[in-house]
């Protein structure tokens, strides 16, 4: 009678488990997290199936839409992965003058797609204030119309609706404690924070420090830019709060804060729907560079996993989206507009993410499985031009590229060079902009060996991975026992108690 009592018990927990998954969701999302963003102006965009493959194996949980691409919301479902999806500025006419087609809207890309898809907000638009500024007086009523037809649908409390702004909304960002919403914008925004604090909607902003040292260089130093370590003298300092700013995107967050206060709105919370830094620009861009992208957006990510909050606010840390996903390499000059991405089209990163210790997120974090290549396209004389400094200069061991040697074969420069960038690589340890040489070359996590030519990384990595067999050979009954165990953020507290009355009548018995 016991057995089977328990065995009920058993069934209700697994039941509860995977058929309460809204309540779950919202729990977890209570802690900050850091999501991307997925642009698509993308040479050989993988397919929406590959791409939502690709976010699982990077561990990736949170993304931003700038649409409702119906295959890729398709391809979301069931997968945990939670969504922001975008209503394009061209659609905001339409939207902010019917009630109708707002409603239709929310049927056709969201009533279709949840709870399987897990939509979390709405972004109405982008930067429709500055870059739109015709659109304005529309924006208000798209957001209003289309939170009513969330309303019809009973979805209201599940998905939040509102819209990103562009930092410049914001004027005279430091001392934070000045900073005020331009006033030509008031009419927008001061309706707007009311919706947003009457639905527990976030105030959505794109922040870039990496625009804000360009604009201000030599008064806004590049360590404070990229969370970078700062002497006392170079930390700066609100003369009116006295808080020190160690870094950029903090006081751009408080400002945001204190002109939400100016308006009397205190209670809604900012979300970065856009932030990062380009890995590559022209001469006239020349802090575009992959060492720089990689600092910055890792001490992002780490700054966002540690709760770090803001010197106004250290009791609340922002979530971040960064932007982006893949270069979008069909973008229009200046060459930093296709150098935003953490990864080329082919997958690959661009560089490696520095944020061991930080959390899941991201398995393109400094693994022993990356190697270094030469890109495709690059003409020879480039290629051997690089080829000469990484045997010579570099130092590279380039003795398996010589005549008669594994690695030989096939003889041209561009397997050569492969061979003598992962060389290079390998040797200063995967660091920083140790797989560049001037813009040829890049990172993979396939192996490049072939028939009886290893790679110089993939020799580290079979040695590191039979000693990890090796560790874990046998396995105890406790790490087997984990594989049950469940975590108060996953089960909401009304199942646990529903559980727990259930095993009332076994202790009374």
């Amino acid at each position: 009678m016991v057995n089977s009592k328990l065995i009920a018990v058993l069934v209700a927990i697994v039941f509860f488990y995977f058929t309460v998954p809204s309540t779950a969701n919202q729990e977890q999302d209570k802690e900050p997290f850091v999501g991307v963003n997925i642009g698509t102006d993308v040479s050989n965009l993988l397919s929406a199936k590959d791409l939502v493959s690709f976010l699982q194996v990077q561990k990736i949980s949170h993304v931003r839409l700038y649409d409702a691409n119906p295959d890729l919301l398709k391809a979301l479902a069931n997968t945990k992965i939670r969504v922001i999806i975008g209503v394009p500025n061209n659609q905001l006419l339409a939207i902010g003058s019917s009630n109708t087609t707002a409603a239709s809207w929310i049927n056709r890309n969201v009533v279709a797609y949840y709870p399987e898809t897990l939509i979390t907000h709405i972004g109405v638009g982008d930067e429709i204030l500055t870059t739109v500024p015709s659109s304005a007086p529309l924006l208000l009523p798209a957001i209003q119309s289309l939170y009513s037809a969330l309303v019809a649908a009973n979805l209201h409390t599940e998905i939040k609706v509102s819209t990103p702004h562009a930092a410049s909304v914001v004027l005279d960002t430091f001392p934070p404690s000045q900073a005020y919403f331009n006033q030509s914008l008031i009419y927008v925004m001061a309706p707007l924070l009311q919706f947003l604090w009457k639905t527990g909607s976030p105030l959505m902003m794109n922040l870039y420090p990496y625009y804000v040292f360009m604009e201000n260089k030599g008064v806004v130093p590049l360590e404070n830019s990229l969370f970078k370590p700062l002497t006392p003298s170079k930390e700066m300092v609100d003369p009116n709060t006295l808080l020190h700013y160690t870094n950029v995107i903090d006081a751009m967050i408080d400002a945001a804060y204190v002109s939400m206060k100016n308006l009397n709105v205190t209670d809604v919370p900012v979300l970065v729907t856009e932030s990062g830094w380009p890995s590559k620009g022209d001469s006239k861009e020349p802090y575009a560079t992959i060492d720089n992208a990689d600092t910055y957006n890792s001490n992002l990510i780490k700054h966002v996993i540690d709760h770090s909050g803001t010197p106004l606010h250290p009791e609340i840390t922002s979530s971040v989206f960064i932007y982006e996903l893949f270069n979008e390499d069909l973008r229009s000059p200046p060459v930093s507009e296709a150098s935003w991405g953490l990864f080329y089209s082919n997958s690959t990163p661009v560089y490696l993410l520095h944020v061991s210790g930080s959390g899941a997120f991201l398995a393109n974090d400094t693994t022993n499985q990356t190697y270094c290549i030469a890109m495709d396209g690059v003409d020879s004389k480039t290629l051997q031009a690089a080829l000469d400094w990484a045997c010579g200069p570099g130092r590279a061991n380039c003795s398996e590229i010589q005549a008669g040697e594994s690695c030989y074969q096939p003889n041209n420069v561009k397997n050569h060079a492969c061979y003598a960038f992962d060389s290079y690589y390998q040797k200063e340890l995967k660091a920083p902009g140790s797989c560049d040489f001037k813009g040829v070359a890049m990172i993979t996590t396939t192996d490049p060996s072939h028939g009886s030519c290893v790679f110089p990384g993939s020799k580290k990595v079979v040695h590191k991975t039979r000693a990890v067999l090796n560790s874990t050979k046998v396995s105890s009954g406790a790490e087997r026992l984990k594989l049950f165990t469940f975590s108060s953020s996953q089960v909401p507290a009304t199942t646990i108690a529903f559980c727990i009355s259930l095993f009332i009548p076994l202790v009374i018995a």
